[in-house]
């Protein structure tokens, strides 16, 4: 029998014209409404300024949604009523005054128990004047409302905006999105962890040599060149995906799943990070941008180039670094993170490589096939897997690096959940285990500032052919402490 969430709810989507309303917030929507997961009273309200009727959206949105979310002929009748559960209403976002236009809309039809959902998929710089209108017209009661990155560009505007919004909301109200917390392999790792008596005693500086975490894309920026040209890699990905992803790693078992105990641990992480001084910046860090090459197999543009990119742009497209944290589980542990566009595959992925046995009573092949490693893939296709070294058939004592695969879809047959899906399902629930608090936020724009510094300096950053993993500096910063990343495609 399939979960149900039977609670009642509205969902306000701004932006409900938006790329990302479009390919992930929809799509996720419909997912869970035909698997049933989704109350049936419940409706989905799309705001935007497009003059357009409720009628009119729902063409749009057939149109335009039904091949990211999916839909198969087998799924007529489901899509159908889905589309009955939209409406629309038009309005200037920086207007405190159109919002009484929504709050009627709103008021017209909702239960008396819906919990409403202001799900703000809209530019950061609309964040104040969406939570002055709700603010106005009484349409944050009985609400929640939900943040997309960059909350801010820096450590004192996300504090300004997250002053605004807990002028009108309470922080058990707010729901700051980081979808890569929703993904199943990111669950998993928690599971790996803390339900297997194997892994735990492992998982610290006595056993492990390094940890990398990749985030690569091998898009360029798209139609997104006047966005990214702002933003760049190190806000777009860092700040808080790379983050987030190196907390959960490192966290200590927290008391119990409760929201705040999960969080209490992740912060405690981002604490315990060794601020990177003048030399570490020199040394430990890599910015990069992608010059013209060839990426799934066509010749594409340097990143200067790209519409909407200025023609002497120095925003950067790649950044690795190493980092260390400072406690007692992980102190001499280098984590080395990086991230970059125009990378040659798109790949998400934890990689824990082990230390070699202290002494090889095996012959030398013991240590030249490597040392065990543990590979968490969380995009494309989601799995674990674990390198041992074993015996090749045959005389001698030849070794071979061999892997134990955990392949999440051969071994659970049912639907997985998107990412998107599973953190909207948590949303309509007020469960915010997923979701990232301000203080953590906060901790994470702190540790990013010397970095944001040096970036506002004026340095520029190193060229790489697109296509390739990245300026030759990104592999010297592991060379250095004979190691290497791990660019094995899959």
């Amino acid at each position: 029998m399939q979960d149900c969430f039977p609670r009642a709810f509205t969902f306000i989507l701004y932006g409900g014209t938006g790329d990302l309303a479009m390919r992930k917030i929809l799509p996720a929507l419909y997912q869970a409404h035909r698997d049933d997961k989704l109350a049936k009273t419940g409706r989905i309200v799309a705001v935007a300024r497009p003059e357009l009727t409720s009628k009119e959206y729902a063409a749009w949105v057939d149109e335009h949604v039904q091949l990211h979310a999916q839909v198969t002929r087998d799924d007529e009748t489901s899509w159908s009523t889905f589309l009955a559960r939209l409406s629309y209403v038009s309005i200037d976002l920086a207007s405190e005054r159109d919002f009484g236009k929504l709050g009627a809309a709103l008021n017209h039809e909702d239960m008396q128990d819906a919990v409403r959902v202001h799900y703000l998929a809209t530019a950061p710089s609309l964040f104040v004047s969406i939570c002055h209108g709700l603010a106005a017209n009484g349409l944050n009661a009985r609400a929640r409302i939900v943040l997309e990155k960059p909350l801010g560009h820096d450590l004192a505007s996300s504090r300004a905006i997250n002053d605004t919004v807990g002028e009108v909301f309470s922080e058990d109200q707010i729901f700051r999105i980081d979808h890569y917390l929703g993904k199943e392999s990111v669950q998993n790792l928690l599971a790996l962890r803390f339900a297997n008596a194997l892994f735990e005693p492992l998982w610290r500086r006595e056993w492990i040599d390094n940890i990398q975490i990749t985030i690569a894309e091998n898009l360029g920026v798209e139609a997104r060149g006047s966005f990214y040209d702002q933003t760049g890699a190190l806000r777009d990905m860092v700040q808080n995906h790379l983050l987030q992803l190196l907390a959960i790693t490192a966290m200590e078992p927290p008391r119990n799943m409760t929201s705040d105990a999960i969080r209490d641990e992740k912060l405690r992480v981002l604490r315990a990070l060794r601020p990177l001084d003048i030399l570490d910046l020199r040394k430990q860090v890599v910015f990069g941008q992608y010059q013209s090459g060839f990426s799934t197999g066509q010749s594409v543009p340097a990143y200067s180039n790209e519409t909407g990119v200025a023609e002497d742009t120095l925003t950067e497209t790649y950044v690795a670094l190493k980092v260390e944290i400072e406690n007692w589980r992980w102190a001499g542990v280098p984590f080395y993170l990086r991230t970059g566009k125009r990378m040659p595959e798109r790949v998400t992925e934890i990689v824990v490589n082990f230390k070699p046995v202290p002494l090889s009573v095996l012959g030398p092949s013991a240590l030249s096939s490597g040392a065990n490693q543990l590979v968490i893939r969380l995009q494309p296709n989601e799995s674990i897997r674990l390198y041992c070294l074993a015996k090749q058939p045959g005389d001698g004592m030849r070794l071979q690096r061999v892997s134990l695969d955990l392949a999440f879809d051969r071994v659970f047959t049912g639907r997985s959940m998107d990412a998107y899906e599973r953190l909207l399902l948590d949303v309509i629930e007020g469960r915010l285990s997923l979701f990232v608090r301000r203080d953590e936020q906060e901790q994470a724009w702190q540790w990013v500032q010397p970095l944001l510094a040096t970036l506002g300096s004026g340095q520029r950053p190193r060229p790489y052919a697109a296509g390739t993993w990245g300026p030759a500096a990104a592999s010297s910063l592991l060379a250095s402490a004979g190691t290497c990343w791990r660019e094995e495609e899959n």
